[in-house]
């Protein structure tokens, strides 16, 4: 111990001078004590009788030395505060808590959300600016962490203040009604275990921060999960009967139950699922922990291959995917009419994605022959690894400025009756059966919107029709996800654009389990979005964390982020720590951002065989009682409700993150003096933190665009009054 001291002494300066001066007088003069001992009992032929006690005493010296030496190396090393570590997991677990509770609410007024809200917020301002005017007036320092401490937890303490005076009320309100016991114990007995299994796979989510065994192989922990929720969600669907159609006679008397065709549906969802998890394996980074293992190919950019033939067919095949993730977002958009106005948003997603796609694809290409150029071909291979990317960056922030003002994707078509001819004009070569094929046709159409125009003012309705209003929100944010997938592809290697197609197509394909699985349970309450699609779409983005090259590590971090688009140096750190968190943080800037989706896509995905049918009647009212299918449009029809959702949905999506970071700072408080702290837990408790903070910001930043654009629907609907 003592050369070991004397040793580090010399490296580092961290171990103050006085005490490692008192520790050596300590351990030279029990040396030398020891040694006159040993002087003494070898010269003599009888043992001195006052030995046992003097060796007692070298022997409380040394330990005494050890004591004090192991004092100062933890005074230096390993400095922890139990207690701010336990205010800290209490504020977080009063977080959550209060997540919880806001998020399990029903459709509550808006003076009660401004009782427990706003209200707590304002007490908690109260309490900083007290504390700091009292810091201020006894001249000590301003601890702003301490603060901070307490003004969050005066403004929880008021929350649960106001929602415990309101607790009472309301469960005087439920004992006043009607008596329907065993319905209400029915209800409450599936709500419950419908609440269990996702909560379940959240708690062995959060168990296994508690193991570094499970921290060290979280990359294949976490799909597993996911997996298992989705057969799970399936398994109670079929254990709630909701795969069957209802037993008739000739059923009961055979046996046996046939299923809906909505299951095979459902089924093959479920198994493209489990592809994309098992697929994006393939993608993912070693740990040193892990000597076996071996890093993934697609991790190392195009520029490290030798074999010419290779590396341009995967040059062809990233450029493929990128082609083909525009094609399926136009498509997708062209498909609910999100693509026939002429704003400047939709011209953007027209033209400007492949002038994206173009750029990026350029960018690999230079990127990946770099070093192979010819010398008088240097110095424009420079410029245009640096100009590529900045015209990415460009490209994308106009798009977001775009969506930012003018969210809608919407045409509007005036479909009362013109006073035009009934026939356009042909312009080909005329012959008597070509004339034919073009003129009947168009005066077939003329007779049906002449009829269908005199029905509509009949029956007093609009006579405008509005292309792509049923998805309108949904389709903001498509175009925002879009373009932040190109910027963060462009931050990756080459080849793990593979892994971002998976990340989208994996994402799309919960979104329609989640749909689906709504339909066949018969949710009555559509704005509320439940805890296992919220649970799966956070295991997803902790999944492609891994998937996409990274692990919580240092090592793993890839820095070479920070030069996408700039040549050797930056003048600032903050601008290279932004490129290096997006390229970390891929996964959860994109679920956080998409998360609006899950309260969203069920009303984009509304079927018409969903709608009850009508009696049959005569014509003119048949055509007056058909159910327009009016999508997202029914969010519209209660404002109330839609705020409501979106306010929910975001305490589920913090609760189920709280949950987790919670879990990984109580195992790195328990857990200090192990010995993989600062090798696991430490690095995973940092890299937990920091993408909660980047996940909540998303998604702050990805419900915003949805009041944006409710905003503008609001102003749309306004000028169309006006008309």
């Amino acid at each position: 111990v003592d050369r070991f001291l004397h040793s580090y002494s010399l490296v580092a300066q961290d171990l103050p001078a006085e005490q490692l001066q008192r520790l050596q007088e300590l351990f030279s003069s029990a040396v030398e004590e020891h040694t006159r001992l040993l002087a003494q009992v070898q010269g003599a032929t009888l043992v001195p009788p006052e030995l046992e006690s003097r060796l007692g005493s070298l022997i409380s010296r040394f330990q005494l030395y050890l004591r004090e030496a192991r004092a100062v190396c933890t005074q230096s090393w390993a400095r922890f505060h139990p207690l701010r570590m336990l205010g800290g997991c209490t504020l977080i677990a009063a977080s959550c808590l209060l997540c919880y509770v806001a998020s399990e609410l029903a459709a509550a007024s808006d003076s009660f959300y401004r009782s427990c809200l706003l209200y707590p917020l304002l007490w908690g301002l109260m309490v900083a600016v007290l504390l700091g005017l009292a810091c201020a007036f006894t001249q000590e320092g301003l601890d702003l962490l301490l603060v901070s401490s307490w003004a969050a937890a005066a403004s929880q303490l008021g929350f649960f203040w106001h929602w415990w005076g309101q607790h009472p009320k309301r469960a005087r309100l439920a004992g006043s009604q009607p008596p329907l016991a065993s319905i209400g114990q029915r209800q409450r007995l599936q709500a419950w275990l419908g609440l269990a299994f996702p909560m379940s796979i959240l708690l062995f989510r959060c168990g296994a921060m508690f193991s570094d065994s499970f921290v060290v192989a979280e990359a294949r922990v976490a799909p597993f999960l996911l997996a298992s929720l989705v057969m799970l969600l399936v398994g109670k669907l079929h254990w709630d009967g909701r795969l069957t159609v209802p037993e008739g006679p000739r059923q009961q008397l055979l046996g046996f139950s046939s299923y809906r065709r909505e299951i095979w549906y459902l089924l093959c969802l479920v198994a493209m699922l489990l592809v994309c998890v098992r697929l994006s394996g393939f993608f993912h980074q070693c740990r040193e922990e892990i000597p076996q293992c071996r890093p993934s190919l697609f991790l190392s950019p195009l520029a490290s291959l030798r074999n010419t033939r290779a590396k341009n067919l995967f040059y062809l095949l990233c450029v493929a995917l990128l082609a083909g993730l525009v094609y399926a977002v136009r498509s997708w958009l062209r498909h609910y009419g999100n693509l026939n106005s002429s704003d400047p948003l939709v011209l953007f997603v027209r033209w400007g994605f492949p002038l994206v796609v173009l750029c990026i694809a350029c960018y690999w290409a230079v990127a990946s022959s770099a070093d192979d150029s010819l010398g008088k071909l240097q110095e424009l291979v420079q410029v245009a690894v640096v100009a590529f990317p900045w015209a990415v960056y460009g490209l994308a922030s106009m798009g977001l400025l775009l969506l930012l003002c003018n969210p809608m994707t919407v045409f509007a078509k005036d479909t009362r009756e013109s006073a035009g001819s009934i026939v356009t004009p042909y312009l080909g070569v005329p012959s008597s059966e070509v004339d034919f094929l073009h003129v009947i046709p168009q005066i077939y159409k003329r007779m049906q919107e002449s009829q269908k125009s005199r029905l509509e003012r009949g029956s007093c309705k609009a006579t405008i029709a509005a292309y792509g209003l049923g998805s309108v929100y949904s389709a903001a944010l498509v175009i925002a996800l879009t373009l932040l997938g190109f910027l963060l592809m462009l931050l990756h290697s080459e080849r793990l654009s593979l892994a971002f197609l998976l990340l989208f197509l994996e994402a799309f394909v919960l979104l329609h389990i989640h749909t689906h699985a709504r339909g066949l349970a018969g949710d009555a309450e559509p704005f509320s979005v439940p805890w296992y699609a919220v649970i799966s779409w956070l295991l997803a983005a902790s999944q492609f964390f891994y998937s996409t090259g990274h692990q919580p590590i240092f090592p793993a971090i890839h820095w070479n982020a920070a030069f996408v688009g700039f040549h050797l140096d930056h003048s600032t750190n903050l601008l290279p720590a932004v490129l290096v968190g997006a390229n970390t943080f891929a996964s959860h800037i994109l679920f956080a951002v998409g998360c609006p989706l899950l309260l969203l896509w069920p009303f984009v995905c509304e079927m018409p065989g969903s709608q009850k049918r009508k009696p049959r009647k005569e014509h003119r009212e048949e055509l007056q009682e058909v159910e327009e299918h009016m999508m997202e449009m029914r969010l519209r029809e209660s404002p109330g409700k839609f705020s409501t959702a979106l306010l929910h949905l975001g305490l589920k999506y913090l609760f189920v993150l709280g949950t987790q970071l919670l879990a990984c700072v109580c195992a790195a408080m328990i857990l200090r003096r192990h010995l993989m702290v600062w090798k696991v837990f430490a690095p995973k408790f940092l890299f937990e933190s920091l993408g909660f903070m980047v996940s909540s910001i998303c998604l702050l930043l990805g419900i915003s665009l949805v009041m944006r654009v409710d905003c503008a629907v609001s102003t749309w609907f306004r000028h169309l009054q006006l008309r």
